[in-house]
Protein backbone atom coordinates (compact mmCIF):
# COMPACT_ATOMS: atom_id res chain seq x y z
CA UNK A 1 0.00 0.00 0.00
CA UNK A 2 1.90 3.06 -1.26
CA UNK A 3 1.02 6.12 0.67
CA UNK A 4 3.55 8.71 -0.83
CA UNK A 5 1.31 10.03 -3.45
CA UNK A 6 -0.90 11.98 -1.00
CA UNK A 7 2.43 13.44 1.48
CA UNK A 8 1.86 16.63 -0.17
CA UNK A 9 -1.60 17.57 0.12
CA UNK A 10 -1.51 16.14 3.64
CA UNK A 11 1.15 18.39 4.30
CA UNK A 12 -0.99 21.34 3.64
CA UNK A 13 -3.91 20.04 5.51
CA UNK A 14 -1.89 19.36 8.81
CA UNK A 15 -0.80 22.98 7.64
CA UNK A 16 -3.79 25.06 7.38
CA UNK A 17 -5.17 23.00 10.92
CA UNK A 18 -1.57 23.74 12.72
CA UNK A 19 -0.11 26.97 11.10
CA UNK A 20 3.38 25.68 11.42
CA UNK A 21 4.74 24.34 8.39
CA UNK A 22 7.36 22.46 10.20
CA UNK A 23 4.97 20.78 12.84
CA UNK A 24 2.52 19.81 9.69
CA UNK A 25 5.50 17.76 8.04
CA UNK A 26 6.53 16.40 11.64
CA UNK A 27 2.62 15.27 12.03
CA UNK A 28 1.97 13.89 8.06
CA UNK A 29 5.26 11.43 8.72
CA UNK A 30 3.35 10.28 12.34
CA UNK A 31 0.07 9.88 9.92
CA UNK A 32 2.00 7.35 7.68
CA UNK A 33 3.14 5.75 10.22
CA UNK A 34 -0.02 5.40 11.78
CA UNK A 35 -1.22 4.27 8.15
CA UNK A 36 1.98 1.73 7.59
CA UNK A 37 1.32 0.09 11.60
CA UNK A 38 -2.79 -0.27 10.34
CA UNK A 39 -2.47 -1.23 6.99
CA UNK A 40 -3.82 -4.60 7.81
CA UNK A 41 -7.13 -3.07 9.50
CA UNK A 42 -8.10 -1.16 6.31
CA UNK A 43 -11.13 -1.58 4.85
CA UNK A 44 -11.43 -0.72 1.45
CA UNK A 45 -15.28 -1.33 1.54
CA UNK A 46 -15.72 1.25 3.92
CA UNK A 47 -13.67 4.24 2.78
CA UNK A 48 -11.11 5.36 -0.29
CA UNK A 49 -7.40 5.51 1.12
CA UNK A 50 -7.34 9.05 0.34
CA UNK A 51 -10.16 9.40 2.92
CA UNK A 52 -8.59 6.86 5.61
CA UNK A 53 -5.00 8.67 5.69
CA UNK A 54 -7.07 12.17 6.45
CA UNK A 55 -9.10 10.36 9.10
CA UNK A 56 -5.72 9.61 10.40
CA UNK A 57 -4.05 13.32 9.91
CA UNK A 58 -7.33 14.47 11.36
CA UNK A 59 -7.06 12.74 14.71
CA UNK A 60 -3.39 13.44 14.79
CA UNK A 61 -3.75 17.36 13.94
CA UNK A 62 -6.57 17.29 16.94
CA UNK A 63 -4.20 15.52 19.35
CA UNK A 64 -1.32 17.75 18.69
CA UNK A 65 -3.88 20.76 19.16
CA UNK A 66 -5.02 20.05 22.33
CA UNK A 67 -4.02 22.63 24.84
CA UNK A 68 -2.22 24.69 22.42
CA UNK A 69 -2.32 28.55 21.72
CA UNK A 70 -3.32 29.18 17.96
CA UNK A 71 -0.80 31.05 15.88
CA UNK A 72 -1.59 34.70 15.06
CA UNK A 73 -0.08 37.21 12.68
CA UNK A 74 0.78 40.81 14.79
CA UNK A 75 -2.86 42.24 13.12
CA UNK A 76 -4.65 39.47 15.29
CA UNK A 77 -3.60 40.64 18.21
CA UNK A 78 -3.66 44.16 18.85
CA UNK A 79 -4.21 47.80 17.70
CA UNK A 80 -1.78 48.98 15.09
CA UNK A 81 1.16 51.12 15.53
CA UNK A 82 1.50 54.58 14.91
CA UNK A 83 5.25 54.78 15.74
CA UNK A 84 7.54 53.94 12.57
CA UNK A 85 10.71 54.10 15.50
CA UNK A 86 8.69 52.16 18.09
CA UNK A 87 11.13 48.98 19.20
CA UNK A 88 11.53 46.10 16.80
CA UNK A 89 11.49 43.66 19.61
CA UNK A 90 10.77 40.30 18.87
CA UNK A 91 7.61 38.14 20.81
CA UNK A 92 9.61 34.96 20.87
CA UNK A 93 7.15 33.47 23.34
CA UNK A 94 4.78 33.57 20.43
CA UNK A 95 3.78 30.23 18.02
CA UNK A 96 4.07 32.80 15.42
CA UNK A 97 2.20 31.46 12.22
CA UNK A 98 4.60 30.11 9.50
CA UNK A 99 4.29 30.43 5.66
CA UNK A 100 4.10 28.08 3.15
CA UNK A 101 6.95 27.04 0.38
CA UNK A 102 5.28 27.03 -2.38
CA UNK A 103 8.00 25.47 -4.66
CA UNK A 104 8.44 22.21 -2.76
CA UNK A 105 4.72 21.20 -3.75
CA UNK A 106 2.05 21.13 -6.95
CA UNK A 107 -0.13 24.06 -7.13
CA UNK A 108 -3.27 22.11 -6.44
CA UNK A 109 -1.89 21.01 -3.20
CA UNK A 110 -1.45 25.26 -2.43
CA UNK A 111 -4.91 26.16 -3.40
CA UNK A 112 -6.37 28.36 -0.61
CA UNK A 113 -3.64 28.33 1.65
CA UNK A 114 -3.45 32.52 1.31
CA UNK A 115 -1.91 33.86 4.68
CA UNK A 116 -5.31 35.85 5.87
CA UNK A 117 -7.25 32.99 5.86
CA UNK A 118 -4.90 30.58 7.28
CA UNK A 119 -4.43 33.15 9.97
CA UNK A 120 -8.30 33.73 10.40
CA UNK A 121 -8.65 29.92 10.64
CA UNK A 122 -6.24 29.53 13.85
CA UNK A 123 -9.26 31.48 15.41
CA UNK A 124 -11.41 28.56 15.78
CA UNK A 125 -11.74 25.95 17.94
CA UNK A 126 -9.71 22.48 16.57
CA UNK A 127 -12.89 20.80 15.53
CA UNK A 128 -14.63 23.32 13.14
CA UNK A 129 -11.06 24.38 12.15
CA UNK A 130 -11.01 20.26 10.85
CA UNK A 131 -14.59 20.69 9.32
CA UNK A 132 -14.14 23.89 7.47
CA UNK A 133 -10.91 22.48 5.82
CA UNK A 134 -12.23 19.13 5.18
CA UNK A 135 -15.42 20.38 3.46
CA UNK A 136 -14.89 23.52 2.28
CA UNK A 137 -11.21 23.38 0.97
CA UNK A 138 -11.18 19.59 0.76
CA UNK A 139 -14.77 18.97 -0.18
CA UNK A 140 -14.72 15.64 1.22
CA UNK A 141 -18.79 14.77 1.80
CA UNK A 142 -20.60 15.92 5.17
CA UNK A 143 -20.74 12.15 5.44
CA UNK A 144 -17.14 11.70 4.72
CA UNK A 145 -16.33 14.25 7.35
CA UNK A 146 -18.79 12.74 10.16
CA UNK A 147 -16.59 9.13 9.67
CA UNK A 148 -13.43 10.51 9.47
CA UNK A 149 -14.10 12.89 13.11
CA UNK A 150 -16.18 10.26 14.65
CA UNK A 151 -19.75 12.12 14.67
CA UNK A 152 -22.51 12.77 12.56
CA UNK A 153 -23.34 14.69 9.42
CA UNK A 154 -26.25 16.92 11.06
CA UNK A 155 -23.06 17.94 13.89
CA UNK A 156 -20.63 18.09 10.94
CA UNK A 157 -22.77 20.79 8.82
CA UNK A 158 -23.38 22.59 11.75
CA UNK A 159 -20.08 23.44 13.20
CA UNK A 160 -19.60 24.34 9.63
CA UNK A 161 -22.12 26.82 9.71
CA UNK A 162 -20.70 28.11 13.12
CA UNK A 163 -16.96 28.16 11.52
CA UNK A 164 -18.39 30.24 8.29
CA UNK A 165 -20.18 32.57 10.52
CA UNK A 166 -17.01 32.63 12.95
CA UNK A 167 -14.69 33.87 9.70
CA UNK A 168 -17.25 36.52 8.05
CA UNK A 169 -17.44 38.02 11.56
CA UNK A 170 -13.64 38.19 12.13
CA UNK A 171 -13.20 39.89 8.14
CA UNK A 172 -11.85 37.18 6.65
CA UNK A 173 -14.07 36.25 3.82
CA UNK A 174 -14.84 33.03 2.25
CA UNK A 175 -12.73 30.43 0.33
CA UNK A 176 -13.24 32.88 -2.76
CA UNK A 177 -10.39 32.60 -5.62
CA UNK A 178 -7.37 34.85 -5.22
CA UNK A 179 -5.32 35.70 -8.16
CA UNK A 180 -2.43 33.68 -8.87
CA UNK A 181 0.81 34.97 -8.49
CA UNK A 182 1.31 34.81 -12.48
CA UNK A 183 -1.50 36.71 -13.27
CA UNK A 184 0.09 39.50 -15.31
CA UNK A 185 -1.58 42.28 -13.29
CA UNK A 186 -0.14 40.43 -10.24
CA UNK A 187 3.54 40.59 -11.50
CA UNK A 188 3.64 43.89 -12.90
CA UNK A 189 2.66 45.25 -9.23
CA UNK A 190 5.16 43.04 -8.00
CA UNK A 191 7.83 43.42 -10.30
CA UNK A 192 7.20 47.89 -9.58
CA UNK A 193 7.38 47.24 -5.89
CA UNK A 194 10.73 45.04 -6.29
CA UNK A 195 12.67 47.72 -8.58
CA UNK A 196 11.05 50.44 -6.10
CA UNK A 197 12.51 48.38 -3.20
CA UNK A 198 16.19 47.57 -4.79
CA UNK A 199 16.51 51.56 -5.02
CA UNK A 200 14.94 52.27 -2.01
CA UNK A 201 12.46 54.42 -3.34
CA UNK A 202 9.80 54.82 -0.69
CA UNK A 203 7.38 57.34 -2.47
CA UNK A 204 7.45 55.10 -5.22
CA UNK A 205 6.44 52.10 -2.87
CA UNK A 206 3.65 54.12 -1.21
CA UNK A 207 1.91 54.66 -4.49
CA UNK A 208 1.88 50.63 -5.23
CA UNK A 209 0.29 50.30 -1.94
CA UNK A 210 -4.06 50.75 -1.33
CA UNK A 211 -4.71 53.50 1.23
CA UNK A 212 -5.22 50.42 4.15
CA UNK A 213 -2.26 48.74 3.15
CA UNK A 214 -0.88 46.54 6.31
CA UNK A 215 2.37 45.77 7.05
CA UNK A 216 3.54 43.25 9.26
CA UNK A 217 6.51 41.80 10.98
CA UNK A 218 6.57 38.40 12.86
CA UNK A 219 8.26 37.60 15.50
CA UNK A 220 7.79 41.14 16.23
CA UNK A 221 4.51 42.39 17.61
CA UNK A 222 3.79 45.38 16.10
CA UNK A 223 1.77 46.43 12.55
CA UNK A 224 1.23 49.01 10.95
CA UNK A 225 -1.98 50.25 8.72
CA UNK A 226 -2.00 52.54 5.83
CA UNK A 227 0.41 53.62 3.00
CA UNK A 228 1.36 56.77 5.31
CA UNK A 229 2.67 54.75 8.34
CA UNK A 230 3.56 52.21 5.64
CA UNK A 231 6.24 54.73 4.15
CA UNK A 232 7.25 56.05 7.06
CA UNK A 233 8.61 52.81 8.70
CA UNK A 234 10.05 51.96 5.32
CA UNK A 235 12.26 55.03 5.38
CA UNK A 236 13.43 54.10 8.93
CA UNK A 237 14.35 50.66 7.25
CA UNK A 238 16.70 52.19 4.20
CA UNK A 239 17.90 54.66 6.97
CA UNK A 240 19.30 51.84 9.06
CA UNK A 241 20.52 49.03 6.49
CA UNK A 242 21.29 51.29 3.83
CA UNK A 243 20.18 51.41 0.12
CA UNK A 244 21.13 48.87 -2.63
CA UNK A 245 19.02 45.64 -1.86
CA UNK A 246 19.04 42.54 -3.52
CA UNK A 247 15.82 40.36 -4.30
CA UNK A 248 14.77 36.88 -4.77
CA UNK A 249 11.38 36.58 -6.23
CA UNK A 250 9.18 33.60 -5.32
CA UNK A 251 5.81 32.87 -3.85
CA UNK A 252 4.33 31.53 -0.92
CA UNK A 253 0.98 30.26 0.60
CA UNK A 254 -0.23 30.78 -3.24
CA UNK A 255 0.63 34.40 -2.69
CA UNK A 256 3.39 36.57 -4.21
CA UNK A 257 6.45 36.86 -2.60
CA UNK A 258 10.53 38.11 -1.83
CA UNK A 259 13.38 37.60 -0.41
CA UNK A 260 15.13 40.78 0.87
CA UNK A 261 18.85 40.50 0.98
CA UNK A 262 20.23 43.58 2.73
CA UNK A 263 23.34 44.80 1.17
CA UNK A 264 26.53 44.39 3.20
CA UNK A 265 29.82 46.39 3.34
CA UNK A 266 32.24 43.99 1.32
CA UNK A 267 29.44 44.43 -1.52
CA UNK A 268 27.78 41.43 -0.83
CA UNK A 269 23.70 40.74 0.21
CA UNK A 270 23.07 38.99 3.38
CA UNK A 271 19.25 37.36 3.48
CA UNK A 272 17.19 39.88 5.64
CA UNK A 273 13.66 38.97 5.41
CA UNK A 274 11.04 37.23 3.01
CA UNK A 275 7.78 39.02 2.19
CA UNK A 276 4.32 37.53 1.04
CA UNK A 277 2.53 40.14 -0.57
CA UNK A 278 -1.51 40.30 -1.30
CA UNK A 279 -2.51 42.59 -4.40
CA UNK A 280 -5.70 42.94 -5.07
CA UNK A 281 -7.14 45.50 -7.53
CA UNK A 282 -3.62 46.75 -8.92
CA UNK A 283 -2.18 47.45 -5.64
CA UNK A 284 -0.21 46.04 -2.54
CA UNK A 285 -3.07 45.11 0.28
CA UNK A 286 -0.81 43.42 2.73
CA UNK A 287 2.75 42.57 3.23
CA UNK A 288 4.04 39.94 5.86
CA UNK A 289 7.81 40.21 6.61
CA UNK A 290 9.12 37.00 7.88
CA UNK A 291 12.33 36.75 10.07
CA UNK A 292 12.50 33.58 11.50
CA UNK A 293 15.48 31.89 10.00
CA UNK A 294 13.82 28.29 10.53
CA UNK A 295 11.24 30.34 7.55
CA UNK A 296 14.33 30.71 5.63
CA UNK A 297 15.47 27.14 5.58
CA UNK A 298 11.71 25.90 5.06
CA UNK A 299 11.97 27.75 1.91
CA UNK A 300 15.87 26.93 1.10
CA UNK A 301 17.01 30.40 0.50
CA UNK A 302 20.84 30.94 0.49
CA UNK A 303 22.22 33.19 3.16
CA UNK A 304 24.22 35.36 0.81
CA UNK A 305 23.88 36.76 -2.98
CA UNK A 306 26.97 38.01 -4.61
CA UNK A 307 26.62 41.35 -5.79
CA UNK A 308 26.41 40.32 -9.32
CA UNK A 309 23.66 37.74 -8.69
CA UNK A 310 21.20 39.47 -7.08
CA UNK A 311 18.01 39.65 -8.75
CA UNK A 312 17.13 36.37 -9.53
CA UNK A 313 13.49 34.30 -9.57
CA UNK A 314 12.68 31.20 -7.88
Amino acid sequence: MDFEPYRGELVAYCYRMLGSFHEAEDLVQETMLRAWKARERYDGTRASVRTWLYRIATNVCLTALEGRARRPLPSGLGAPSEDPGAPLSPAHDIPWLEPFPDARFDTEVRADLRLALVAATQVLPPRQRAVLVLREVLEFTAAEVAEQLGTTAAAVNSALQRARAALAENGAGGMEDVAEPADPEVRAVIQRYVRAFEAADVPALVRLLTDEAVLEMPPVPLWYRGSRDYGRFMDRVFALRGTGWGTTTLTANGQPALAAYAPEPDGGHRLHTLQVFTVTGGRVARNVVFADPRVFEAFDLPPRLPSENFRRER
